[in-house]
């Protein structure tokens, strides 16, 4: 390997070169200082008006947390609606949360140009087939990332890429060069920080102990949470999934809005759903949407990776009066 001037030489080598924010190729964009989840980060001053393009986790979490600086915001998706990969009532309660917060929110456009005129700065949309203009002091573009494959030598030793431009790896990380691995951003299929610890510790065992025994990285049970507010935290199916593989499934859904904590700490909102194979309780996936979310999500994820069913979590002694005990609540609905 190739670094500088020095040559580097090992048994194994792993490959995290990561991703980076997809630019989407718009007449005038590249004529804009746009910023993207890498380099907002810069900013010293509050923009006077944001537009934020994409309304995915890192869209929606970045809007929010602009609005509550108090900058004007647009966020604009060609998708039906926030949080497309949520169900219908998971994203209208983002969606209400945000209107009610003052973020103008644009479903189903398609930006067709940037301009720059003596009027200022202008987003020309197409939604509908009628046309939209926004204006805008800075742009975010938050419409996915790609993986960063570039200038690797990759092409010289036959490492081949994926349909979506990741790094192709087998079941142990391992490239089509059986010592060189790959784990992250650079090969999917998720890009989380969290899967990226995951699948690193696979890699870096594997490399070094693989000629004893090798490990298959585990995507069983891969959770994962956007930070807005009300916070979405999601672990394996969802309904719309589901209905998509033809999945049979029965919904048990507890109302976060009866829980004690929740109504003294003044988050007294959202909800608990959780999919069970029908008969049985046996966890098909949960979502919890509400108040620190992503902290009730675990004991979902504990119990779906070692085959806990809700009757246990259900005999299981919750502490009075927390937010977890939303877990042992719908483990009672569904009881009931």
């Amino acid at each position: 390997m190739q670094v500088g001037d020095a040559t580097l030489s090992a048994r194994n080598i792993v490959i995290a070169t990561g991703a980076r924010p997809r630019v989407p190729d718009i007449p005038g964009l590249q004529e804009l200082d746009y910023l993207t989840s890498d380099t907002v980060w810069e900013l010293s001053e509050a923009p006077g008006r944001l537009l934020v393009l994409g309304a995915g986790p890192i869209g929606c979490e970045l809007a929010q947390a602009f609005a509550r600086l108090g900058v004007a915001v647009d966020l604009v998706t060609h998708a039906p609606r926030v949080l497309p990969r949520e169900d219908d009532e998971v994203s209208a309660q983002v969606l209400a949360a945000f209107e009610k917060q003052g973020i103008s929110v644009h479903t189903g456009a398609e930006p067709q140009s940037f301009v720059q005129d003596e009027h200022g700065r202008h987003c020309v949309l197409d939604r509908a087939g009628q046309r939209l203009e926004l204006p805008f002091e800075r742009v975010l573009l938050a419409v996915g990332r790609q993986a960063n494959v570039e200038d690797l030598g990759l092409e010289a030793l036959d490492i081949g890429l994926t349909q979506a431009g990741t790094i192709a790896v087998d079941p142990f990380l391992r490239t089509a060069v059986p010592t060189i691995y790959g784990c992250g951003d650079v090969v999917g299929p998720y890009q989380f920080t969290h899967m990226a610890s995951h699948q690193a510790w696979f890699a870096a065992v594997n490399a070094l102990f693989g000629r004893f025994r090798k490990f298959r990285v585990d995507y069983s049970i891969v959770p994962w949470v956007t930070f807005t507010d009300p916070e979405v935290a999601r672990v394996g199916l969802n309904e719309r999934e589901a209905l998509e593989r033809d999945t049979p499934f029965e919904v048990t859904r507890y109302d976060i809005g009866d829980l004690d904590r929740a109504i003294a700490d003044g988050e007294a909102h959202g909800f608990v759903k959780v999919l069970t194979e029908p008969g049985r309780d046996r966890i098909l996936g949960v979502t919890i949407v509400g108040y620190h979310a992503a902290e009730l999500l675990a004991e979902f994820v504990l119990a779906m990776k070692h085959g806990i069913g809700l009757n246990k979590i259900l005999a299981t002694i919750h502490v009075y009066p927390t937010l977890g005990e939303s877990n042992k609540f719908v483990a009672g609905e569904w009881r009931k």
